[in-house]
């Protein structure tokens, strides 16, 4: 799959293609039927697959204090969107300049001038451009105008339920990872790369692979049995914590710890992806390490139980 990441990287060889646009949070099944769509009207042109998506997501431009809990990283999304087939990735940087763009400016210089399309794919509540005055009947105009097809599809629904990505964030937050991974289509994962941490875990018989989000919020807080990819051919369970660490000091960003049962490998800077099978309960705080090692106990036992993965030795 081709990134082209800005206008200034389009070239004349990226003119021709089938194209969807949006920001695709958590790649569902609404987006995967979407995909699937566009990749049969490219196979009929004889053209590649685009989606136009925007970084960052416009929300966290316009309201950054108010905006979602990011479902999937950029390169977890690019990552699921490769293993969807999609040929090629045009990402927009959504600034002060692209907010400003009209929408016949933005038909002209991005569907038109830049990538040539043949056909546009997008959803049904689709708008763009500055004040979102770009609609569905505008873009069949264009497309009459300069000769590209243009459709819209009806959203995928689930349980009498339109799926969404707010849908999916809701899932999460309330814990209920079976509907969210009914929504997806997979189970709920998020990625990211083991770094140091305080070591605290270490100091109560519990070490935890510490993982940066590198976002602003968290669609999911809590605790969790966990299953964790990426350290071999099969998973290894473990139980993770996924928040700001209150007993510590509360004052954090948004951290995922997982402790992984019966594993002692050194793995700093590995790259894991961790997959949230169960919540057990919310974060708390305690009043003591002591406390909070007791909890973790229980917690451990608990994850083992659902994870299948015999008591530890004692």
């Amino acid at each position: 799959m081709r990134v082209i990441r800005g206008f200034h990287n389009l070239r004349s060889e990226h003119r021709g293609c089938v194209a969807t646009i949006g920001n695709f949070d958590g790649v569902h099944l609404g987006h995967q039927a979407v995909f699937r769509h566009l990749l049969r009207e490219g196979e009929r042109l004889g053209v590649p697959a685009t989606v136009i998506s925007f970084e960052p997501h416009p929300l966290e431009f316009f309201c950054p204090q108010a905006a979602p809990a990011r479902l999937t990283r950029l390169r977890e999304k690019l990552r699921v969107l490769d293993e969807a087939g999609i040929q090629r990735v045009m990402l927009l940087e959504f600034s002060a300049r692209l907010a400003a763009m009209s929408a016949d400016e933005f038909i002209q210089r991005v569907l038109i001038s830049g990538l040539g399309i043949r056909y546009l794919l997008v959803g049904d509540d689709f708008r763009f451009g500055q004040g979102r005055a770009g609609d569905i009947k505008l873009l069949h105009e264009a497309g009459a105008r300069h000769g590209f097809g243009v459709d819209s599809m009806d959203t995928v629904v689930v349980e009498s339920e339109r799926i969404s990505s707010t849908r999916v964030r809701k899932a999460l937050a309330c814990g209920d990872l079976e509907l969210a991974r009914r929504c997806l289509g997979r189970p709920y994962r998020i990625c990211g790369r083991v770094v140091y941490g305080d070591q605290r875990g270490r100091s109560i018989g519990f070490p935890t692979a510490n993982i940066g989000l590198h976002r602003k919020a968290s669609p999911l807080h809590g605790v969790f049995a966990v299953q964790v990819h990426g350290l071999g051919k099969q998973p290894v369970p473990g139980v993770a914590n996924i928040g700001n660490q209150p007993t510590v000091d509360g004052d954090r960003r948004y951290l995922l710890e997982v402790h992984l049962f019966d594993f002692c490998q050194e793995i700093y800077g590995r790259h894991l992806e961790v997959e949230f099978c169960k919540r057990l309960r919310d974060e708390k705080r305690f009043d003591s390490f002591e406390q909070l090692r007791r909890q973790i106990e229980r917690d451990a036992r608990a994850a083992r139980k659902i994870l299948g993965v015999r008591p530890a030795a004692i």
